[in-house]
């Protein structure tokens, strides 16, 4: 390593001052003068002693050695910066000065510090989870607390839909079993029409027992009671029986004669015995003649029908018809079957009758006030098996037709103007009138057509 060499003793008095003198970085003792040249702390040289910043250099700056940039003073914009020395100066002296900080950018410097942050938190998250896997509950999975599945609103009930009307109905609709005296069996439906027990139901549901024999009522509720009969209408197809102290509500009424064609129904019964049934569908026609009843030697129960394709099996048979508004409109009673069809092969084709609940509720009330209902009658009988009217085959005497002058063998084409084509239609329409009504027939006689108007009779049945 090469060293700067000092003056040689004895040059002078004092050392010259050269270019590039080293004086302002050599310290004295109190800055006294020296000793034949040499310094006046007895020739021990400053140079090998550690120091700190240079004093405050002349204005004028002559370079030490060659390429030596030497500022005269500090700049503003730097103020801790000391250039260093060559690469010969001593190492003390080397080590009093700074190096140049580098230069880093601001933003990159922020990002730095950020990524820092996030690592120091990342790092105690993952020690944290560590820490939690590592623990010591090792307790059966099963045992382990369960997160919440399905969060959201509970299904509601819409007013109005099928659920809403079955909700209302179904703890007013009962099962029928019933055994007869000859032990004979059936069952169906029925629903309570007020507060005191009484339950509507279809006559043939009942019928074994009309003899001897028992009803069982089975609730909504699966409870058991056993109901007497109070009456029954074979003409309507309609009875009555009643439970005291039923743990069930009464249905609401509606008005049959309002329902349109297309409107949205519900039926609710037993069929097949599976109680609490809910099927749903639409009124497909009204007015439709129906013949009803089991006793096929003497078809006696004729109705001007709701047809609707909501199911109806065996077993739905004396249950409700509802509307949207939850209130009865009809009483389920028959199903049309396909022609042939053996048995067993019997159910839902999508064609179910009611007997409307106008007609129902005045029957029901009959037999709940004295235990028999009675109908309307011309007082005449027609032939069951003559097609395009209702031909006449006897006049009971003095009965209404007697004294409108109707004779046997006339056709009966229409009542209050509507269209008669069989003699299920002109009985179904003259059974749609109440006892005492006048109704206008036109009937035709030796190919002449006649009008004749007469008040219904009545008949107990």
């Amino acid at each position: 390593m090469s060293a700067l060499t000092p003056p040689p003793l004895g040059a002078g008095a004092m050392p010259l001052r050269t270019p590039g003198s080293d004086a302002a970085y050599r310290q004295t003792n109190g800055g006294g003068p020296t000793n034949g040249g040499r310094p006046s702390n007895g020739g021990r040289s400053t140079t090998q002693r550690s120091f700190g910043q240079p004093e405050p250099q002349e204005p004028r700056f002559t370079p030490l050695y060659p390429g030596q940039a030497w500022p005269t003073e500090q700049p503003q914009y730097r103020p801790t910066y000391v250039p260093p020395p060559p690469a010969d100066w001593h190492a003390q002296q080397a080590r009093s000065y700074t190096t140049e900080p580098p230069k880093v950018n601001r933003i990159v410097t922020i990002a730095a510090l950020i990524a820092v942050i996030i690592g120091v938190i990342a790092g105690a998250g993952a020690a944290t989870v560590v820490v939690a896997l590592g623990g010591g509950n090792n307790a059966p999975i099963a045992d382990q607390p369960n997160p919440p599945v399905g969060n959201g609103a509970d299904p509601k009930i819409r007013t109005g839909s099928v659920s809403a009307v079955a909700a209302a109905l179904l703890p007013s609709v009962v099962q029928l079993k019933v055994d007869g005296a000859d032990n004979s069996e059936a069952t169906g439906s029925g629903f309570v029409i007020d507060n005191v027990g009484h339950i509507l139901t279809n006559n043939h549901v009942v019928a074994a027992a009309a003899t001897g024999g028992s009803i069982q009522v089975v609730t909504n509720g699966n409870k058991t009671a056993t109901a007497r009969l109070v009456g029954r209408s074979p003409a309507y197809d309609l009875a009555v029986v009643q439970v005291v102290g039923i743990d069930a509500p009464s249905v609401q009424f509606g008005r049959s004669d309002q329902a349109v064609v297309g409107q949205d129904v519900v039926a609710i019964g037993s069929p097949l015995g599976l109680a609490g049934t809910v099927t749903s569908g639409i009124i497909s026609a009204k007015n439709r003649p129906v013949t009803t009843g089991d006793d096929t030697g003497q078809a006696s129960s004729y109705i001007s029908a709701l047809q609707t394709d909501a199911a109806i099996n065996p077993g739905n048979s004396g249950g409700p018809l509802v509307d949207m508004n939850a209130r009865v409109i009809g009483v389920n009673s028959a199903i049309a079957t396909v022609p042939g069809a053996g048995e067993g092969q019997s159910g839902s084709i999508g064609l179910g009758f009611a007997i409307p609940i106008d007609q129902a509720r005045r029957t029901a009330q009959q037999l709940i006030a004295n235990g028999k209902a009675s109908y309307p009658v011309i007082g005449a009988s027609v032939d069951m098996s003559f097609e395009g009217g209702g031909r006449v085959s006897a006049v009971a005497a003095k009965s209404p037709a007697a004294r409108a002058g109707l004779r046997v063998g006339d056709v009966i084409t229409s009542i209050n103007n509507e269209p008669v084509d069989s003699a299920e239609v002109l009985i179904v329409a003259i059974r749609t009138h109440q006892p005492g009504e006048a109704v206008q027939l036109a009937y035709e006689r030796g190919g002449r057509s006649r009008t004749v108007t007469l008040t219904l009779a009545q008949q107990i049945g």
